[in-house]
């Protein structure tokens, strides 16, 4: 196995890091070309600023595709580039193992309620 000093899953998990990056990421690939507004309504509690520097960081690493139409009122559509699009299974195993650690985690506080109320409230 590579050492720490050699592994790169670092520089992949920076494409997720933060609160928002995964949420956009998720609705490029599952439903395609979206509009700034779009993708804002898609991800409620999401700024406009925040949304905005995102979708920079995002185009600067060839990651998504950012497309001005010249037209009045101006026109802009978000996309995945072929390269962002190679980060879909990843995105795919990260949503799968994040549904099953929501229910395992629920399953696991249930199970500790259970045992609370057993033990006679006591912790």
């Amino acid at each position: 196995m590579a050492s720490i000093e050699q592994c790169h899953a670092v520089e992949a998990a920076e494409i997720f890091a933060g609160k928002w990056r995964g949420d956009v990421l998720f609705h490029l690939f599952n439903g395609g070309t979206k509009r700034f507004n779009e993708l804002r309504a898609l991800i409620p509690g999401i700024t406009q600023k925040i949304l905005t520097g995102l979708l920079r960081e995002l185009e600067e690493q060839d990651i998504v595709r950012r497309v001005v139409y010249p037209q009045v009122p101006p026109k802009v559509e978000y996309s995945l580039t072929d390269y962002g699009r190679t980060l879909e299974p990843v995105i795919v195993a990260m949503h799968q193992w994040g549904e099953r650690h929501t229910e395992h985690m629920q399953q696991k506080r249930i199970e500790e309620a259970h045992a609370e109320h057993e033990a006679g409230g006591r912790p």
